[in-house]
């Protein structure tokens, strides 16, 4: 396996706006709980998750849908649509997804992984499912540059996110070596993921103090457990499908 490949992370998802995207792999996270969901859905029996713009994209794509065949879900500025299922991981998973394609709009994930759909391979991630992704990556994709892109929120930093591109770069460093190609913020989000455990980083974050005010320490218990699906979500043809 060719290991020369070139690490990066971009801290939002606007600043792919000067990034060249052909030829890349980008893996995007939006931890709590845009990626997080979407790997909890494919991982329990979803057989696709089409990522929407917004509410009017999601409620067109099921109009285009059989009846029964698909899980309108989403949120916008953390608030659950109207008539649509809720966007967090076990929520969603409870009100049932298997057998189901899940139509899918959030303000920031859904949008980041439609931003990235220039790149030659585009893979949703999450602390849930690093280690599945970061094999996969490598063992499909030698010799790539591979950007890790947090997600953000409406164009500011997330810890959470960038924690978690910290767990894909630590991942990546103990398979490529010490001595592979990492920018300076790859570096910086190893670091920021080795300086806490899971659990009290996501929920002491800005998102995670408002999600425990909602009553979603649950939730962000789930999300912050690491590689505990085997679930490779790669973006094909609009929508989200295992790999």
């Amino acid at each position: 396996m060719v290991v020369s490949h070139r690490i990066h992370v971009l801290g939002r998802k606007e600043d792919l706006d000067a990034v060249r995207l052909p030829g890349k792999v980008v893996i995007v996270l939006d931890v709590l709980f845009a990626t997080s969901t979407i790997v909890a859905a494919l991982g329990h029996g979803a057989p696709s998750v089409i990522p929407a713009l917004d509410e009017v994209a999601a409620r067109a794509e099921g109009a285009s849908r059989a009846p029964g065949s698909y899980v309108l879900a989403g949120e916008l500025y953390a608030e659950t649509l109207p008539g649509f299922a809720p966007p967090t991981p076990l929520a969603l998973v409870a009100h049932g997804v298997a057998g189901k394609h899940v139509i899918y709009s959030t303000t920031n994930g859904t949008v980041a992984l439609q931003s990235a759909g220039e790149a030659d391979h585009v893979y949703a991630a999450a602390l849930l499912n690093g280690v599945a992704v970061v094999d996969h990556v490598l063992a499909r994709h030698p010799d790539r540059t591979i950007l890790i892109l947090c997600s953000g929120s409406l164009g500011t930093f997330n810890l959470e996110d960038f924690y978690g591109a910290g767990y894909l770069v630590e991942l990546l460093a103990e398979r490529l070596g010490e001595q592979a190609d990492f920018s300076d913020a790859a570096r910086v989000a190893r670091t920021l993921f080795r300086s806490g455990a899971p659990v009290p980083t996501l929920t002491n974050c800005r998102v995670g103090r408002m999600m425990t005010e909602r009553g979603l320490t649950h939730e962000i218990a789930y999300a912050a457990q690491l590689s505990a699906l085997d679930v490779i979500p790669r973006l094909e043809a609009g929508r989200i499908v295992p790999a």
